[in-house]
């Protein structure tokens, strides 16, 4: 084996993840009103401008970041629902194996999800 390939430490059986970032709902729905807001200004100053192509992109870039907090908004709504579907089943299984704390979690997981559908109307 050439020295080189010596100095490497080799790990058999492991696999390197690309990085992959993970937003969160409420980062998606700022980056989308962000971008709204960049398509508004767009928007207005094509419009003072009298700079059509300007104007028209502006509004597309405003749809856009529309869109991007409307599918934020779906996607919080959808994982509250979960996270509410989720408690209610632990706190109902906490009830009928009388275990006080399970059903308590259970109850607070639920509240939790409901809290974040209505956040995300």
């Amino acid at each position: 084996m050439p020295s080189h390939v010596q100095d490497i430490a080799w790990v058999p059986n492991r696999k390197i993840a690309p990085y992959v970032q993970v937003m969160s709902t409420e980062s998606k729905r700022g980056e989308g009103a962000a971008e709204e807001l960049g398509g508004t200004i767009k928007k207005v100053a094509g419009k003072v401008l009298g700079n059509e192509q300007m104007e028209a992109e502006g509004r597309a870039k405003e749809v856009a970041g529309e869109t991007k907090q409307e599918a934020a908004k779906a996607a919080g709504r959808t994982e509250g629902k979960i996270e509410e579907l989720a408690g209610e089943m632990k706190n109902r299984l906490g009830q009928v194996i009388d275990n006080e704390q399970m059903a308590a979690e259970g109850k607070a997981k639920e509240l939790k999800g409901e809290a974040k559908q209505k956040a995300n109307e």
